[in-house]
């Protein structure tokens, strides 16, 4: 085991009372860690698969200084934990993003901005549409043109980390073609090389952008889309014709902005609206289809099948909880627990019709798809199983088969948590389940984590491998894996 850099100087972030009340996102499994390891020699048991190549990264939010006032799961400082496996052997590294915020909180020593549920007035910036949130880039992290780019919920720069090291290589403006934000769920095309993106703000029309970065690395593309005001959009769509841009009455309050504080409310009596745009169309080319009101946080993947566009999401009927809040701590922690089902959208471009309804009614979230099948029919997703906790904690991992509605699913265990668990295509991989899954998993007896990879084929028998960690990898958001050939190609290797 080698440890072949110093820690950083991080401020320990105490359990804390905040409105006299313990948050549990601060305590226990999800404590920040305090330092960056690199870590090899690390125990396994059963075997690590020696045609699983590349690199596992999971992004999530890392307190790095106490903060005044209460605590949000989305204020976390942005780490990315990786796991990258050669030849039958495995290497864990954790690293913070360093952002613009990570930079001048360093330069301080303490924390300069408050949380999202604070008023921003006093922080020193906020993104370029004028909110004063930080942008901490602990969102989301994917793979495009060799590097790796960590992104944020509300809107920020993405940050280029390099695959292996996890240096941040600084804030990703695609050689200065980028003017503004990216959303933090963006998509990559593999088979063009695009990369299409959106994002939203409060400040005024156009309420969101849309647009693509060609496989040379610049933005070939941008347009305005004209939405009612202000939203807040989580997810988007592809196709290899179209993208699937969302207009949900999630609101952000604008009385609340302009008091300085930030909030947002479920409008049940507005549409869902699903917008199906040319993939380098305008803002007028857009065609709306309308929905029963929901939310959606995570697209499973779109396609086209003849005249239509079909969408499989999570769904969630009801964001915002209707009861009587004794705390605003209680508020957030209603709001963060999710009730999501597998849900499927077809919208007919030729009658303009939307068809909807459930594929199944099991609480999961966090899917993922096989990233070649990206846009594309697929057949199989990989999704966690939401656990019956007051926080945001995966109990199990659950492969749901779209055309038979068959589940394979594989329960971690008492006090075993996960994380996101993308598909790993094997060297060679011919097929959606011709690879294996991986996850972090948290073990608050034991208070360490593990690295368990699954056989795709047969997610129900469990872990064929599990790389032990001498410490836990906090929970966090999202996930990626990235391909020993990708990594070549990149120049990463």
């Amino acid at each position: 085991m080698t440890r072949n850099e110093q820690p950083i100087a991080v401020a320990r972030v105490a359990a804390g009372t905040e409105e006299d009340e313990p948050n549990p996102y601060l305590m226990g499994v999800f404590e920040a860690v305090q330092d960056e390891l690199t870590l090899d020699d690390l125990e396994v048991i059963g075997e690590i698969p020696a045609d699983l190549n590349g690199v596992f990264l999971r992004n999530g939010p890392n307190r790095r200084f106490p903060a005044e006032g209460r605590y949000h799961m989305f204020d976390g400082d942005g780490m990315i934990h990786a796991m990258h496996f050669e030849n039958g052997k495995a290497r864990y590294r954790n690293r913070y993003v360093r952002t613009a915020a990570f930079h001048e909180e360093s330069k301080a020593g303490k924390a300069l901005w408050t949380g999202v549920m604070e008023n921003p007035a006093n922080n020193p910036f906020g993104n370029t549409h004028g909110l004063g949130i930080k942008d901490s880039a602990n969102t989301d992290v994917l793979f495009h043109r060799g590097k790796v780019l960590a992104t944020w919920y509300l809107c920020g720069s993405p940050y280029a980390i390099d695959p292996l090291s996890l240096e941040t290589l600084g804030a990703e403006n695609f050689l200065g073609t980028l003017d503004g934000d990216m959303m933090a769920h963006n998509k990559v095309d593999e088979e063009t090389g695009e990369l299409l993106w959106f994002d939203y703000g409060p400040d005024g029309p156009p309420y969101m952008r849309y647009g693509v970065v060609g496989p040379e690395g610049t933005v070939t593309h941008v347009t305005g889309v004209d939405i009612p005001g202000p939203r807040l959009p989580h997810d988007m769509a592809i196709t290899p014709n179209y993208s699937i841009l969302m207009d949900l009455p999630l609101i952000q309050d604008q009385e609340a902005r302009a008091a300085g504080k930030y909030r947002i409310f479920f409008e049940r009596s507005l549409p869902a609206r699903f917008g199906v745009i040319p993939r380098h169309g305008n803002g007028d080319a857009i065609r709306w289809f309308t929905a029963d009101p929901c939310y959606i946080y995570h697209v499973v993947n779109s396609w086209e099948e003849g005249e239509e566009i079909v969408l499989d999401v999570c769904r969630v009927k009801n964001p915002q909880h209707q009861a009587t809040y004794t705390s605003k701590l209680a508020q957030m922690l209603a709001y963060l627990r999710l009730n999501a089902h597998i849900y499927r959208y077809r919208f007919n471009l030729r009658t303009g019709q939307t068809t909807e309804g459930p594929l199944d009614d099991d609480n999961i979230e966090f899917p993922s798809v096989d990233s070649r099948v990206m846009g594309r029919p697929h057949r199989y997703s990989y999704d966690m199983h939401l656990a019956t906790e007051q926080t945001l904690l995966f109990d199990g991992l659950v492969r749901f088969d779209s055309q038979t509605g068959q589940k394979q699913e594989h329960f971690f265990g008492p006090g075993r948590y996960g994380s996101e668990s993308p598909f790993a295509a094997r060297d060679g991989s011919t097929g959606e389940t011709d690879g294996y899954l991986v996850s972090f998993i948290n073990d608050e007896r034991e208070n360490r984590a593990e690295c368990a990879i699954f056989d795709a084929a047969d997610v129900s028998a469990g872990p064929v491998g599990r790389v032990l960690l001498p410490r836990r990898v906090p929970p966090g958001f999202h996930a990626t894996w990235v391909r020993a050939d990708q990594l070549r190609e990149g120049g990463s290797l």
